[in-house]
């Protein structure tokens, strides 16, 4: 039976291949999500993305992942950097592992997204390997899955 997982995206991840293609590079959203589709696939999970500029269509996906989907990929934007809200929304859902990504490494850019407000409750961070960031997450839940009963 595969597993199911919520691919969340947050705020201007939508814009990807348009936007500071020196960090995220050219490749667009719609691909970027199409490669992860299918390597998720790969590994027996079904995967179903959403992305939304706003933080309440994020903490809403957070909460109705619980009893629906196995576990979260979440690259939360820069709500990662400060928002509460999404990190109280990730605790209300303990049974559900979530995964925090990031496509560019938050630790080598400016000063304020080398924090992240919501790791704590995270089951751990993936960060700075570019669209490989979702694959290498897919592959932490698939170890995971496969250790936990």
């Amino acid at each position: 039976m595969s597993k199911k997982v919520l691919f969340l995206l947050g705020p201007n991840l939508n814009m990807v291949g348009l936007r500071e293609k020196n960090i995220y590079g050219s490749e667009t959203a719609e691909s970027i999500n199409r490669d992860v589709i299918e390597w998720a696939k790969k590994l027996d999970m079904e995967l179903e993305t959403f992305q939304s500029n706003s933080e309440g269509e994020i903490i809403s996906k957070i909460h109705e992942s619980l009893g629906k989907n196995d576990a979260i990929i979440l690259n939360a934007g820069a709500y990662t950097h400060y928002s509460y809200a999404i990190r109280d929304a990730i605790a209300c859902v303990p049974s559900v592992p979530v995964i925090e990504v990031h496509m560019s490494n938050i630790h080598s850019r400016e000063e304020f997204r080398h924090t992240s407000v919501i790791a704590p409750v995270c089951r751990g961070q993936i960060s700075g390997f570019g669209k490989y960031s979702y694959k290498l997450a897919l592959c932490a839940l698939k170890d995971i899955f496969d250790t936990e009963v």
